[in-house]
């Protein structure tokens, strides 16, 4: 089998980027479509209409960057935050600084979790870590797991929600009794909360008393607030005055980052507020998909989970990954109507699974728009091109 030419690959990108981006209808707007100057434009103008405009610039963290900081610290209840340009190096240095308290580098965590999948070992390779998983089930660990875990750790990480496994969100009871096994052990507890932001429907609880169960909690400004980039951790104002000194080791103060900071406020401002109604219209949405593949009568099909705890979830369909992103494609080219992106073959941690392939949906702003018979009606027209 001869390689993919990677010359090919990334015109194939870039060709479903421009067709996907310029679709007329969509559940939601990645931060990757549209032009340049578009996105440009629209920062520039909400800054003015913000009052930010005749602002000073940012130096090396302070200004905007300070602002940011202060606004999350608020808004997650807790005593400091520190701006990251990155998710993985803020969580470089929490699980750093943790390691150095508690005397141990074991961090626990899912095999499924973002640093054992999507970041090259970098925890080992970069920060000396070593990592041990209380289960490999399709969740996040339950207390018992926890507490019964045979080997010592000195920090439990959890990923809320668990995306690899589907956004999966334990119940708050779960939640705070798999805290309280790590609290048994002398481990302390930090969350990879990237998508915390869309948590508080699921659990009934604001985000400042999710946030208060755990030692230190990382966010992402891209992931469900539409920032440009950047993150956050937040905790102790001792452990957070060490997390800056490891972020200029570890490259991180970076001259100016207004762009991604107003970004990141403007997401605060204009999409935190809005996160619960995506979260309940995607039910509708997961509900309708549901319906539709069953009437297609299309054989084993999934939808995971049945009710999303976010507003993200899976679509699983028995077909080639490659068929069904063709197909994708071909719908939005005819109908300007985009319903699914890209299709992977699933195999994270595990052997690929050939014939079956896995989608990820999310519902924002844009998918509010459709009704249920929308999507009913995009998912017929979907499976059409499949012959």
């Amino acid at each position: 089998m001869n390689p993919v030419d990677p010359v090919d690959e990334e015109a194939a990108r870039l060709y479903r980027a421009k067709v996907w981006g310029g679709a007329d209808r969509t559940l939601w707007r990645t931060q990757v479509d549209g032009t340049v100057g578009a996105r440009l434009r629209e920062l520039a103008d909400w800054t003015e209409s913000s009052g930010h405009g005749e602002g000073p610039l940012d130096i090396y963290g302070d200004g905007l960057v300070e602002e940011l900081e202060r606004r999350v610290a608020e808004e997650l209840g807790l005593p400091a935050a520190v701006f990251f340009p990155t998710g993985t190096m803020a969580q470089q240095v929490a699980l750093r600084c943790w390691a150095g308290r508690t005397g141990s580098p074991v961090v626990a965590l899912h095999p499924l979790a973002h640093p054992e999948v999507h970041e090259s070992g970098a925890f080992g390779a970069v920060s000396g870590l070593r990592t041990v998983h209380p289960t490999d089930a399709p969740r996040l660990p339950t207390a018992e797991e926890v507490r019964d875990h045979p080997e010592p750790f000195g920090t439990l990480m959890l990923e809320l929600p668990l995306r690899d496994a589907g956004f999966v969100l334990p119940s708050w009871e779960e939640l705070t009794a798999v805290v309280e096994a790590a609290r048994e052990r002398d481990a302390v507890v930090h969350f990879d909360g990237a998508r915390l932001w869309e948590c508080t429907t699921h659990f009934g609880r604001t985000l400042a008393e999710i946030a208060g169960l755990a030692d230190s909690v990382y966010l992402s400004f891209y992931k469900s607030l539409g920032g440009h980039s950047g993150a956050v951790l937040a905790g102790p104002e001792d452990v957070m005055a060490e997390a800056r000194v490891w972020r200029h080791r570890y490259g991180g103060q970076v001259f100016q980052q207004y762009p991604a900071a107003l970004s990141a406020l403007r997401g605060l401002e204009e999409e935190l507020p809005r996160l619960p109604s995506y979260v309940a219209h995607a039910r509708v949405v997961a509900d309708a998909v549901r319906e539709a593949l069953a009437e297609a009568d299309t054989g084993w099909f999934r939808v995971h989970p049945e009710t999303p705890h976010t507003h993200q979830f899976q679509v699983w369909l028995p077909y080639d990954a490659e068929r069904l992103t063709a197909a994708s494609l071909a719908q939005t080219e005819a109908t300007g109507t985009l319903l699914f992106r890209r299709w992977f073959t699933p195999g994270a941690g595990g052997p690929p699974a050939p014939g079956v392939a896995v989608t990820e949906l999310t519902v924002a702003g844009p998918g509010l728009e459709w009704t249920a018979e929308d999507v009913k009606a995009a998912v017929r027209e979907f499976l059409s091109r499949l012959g």
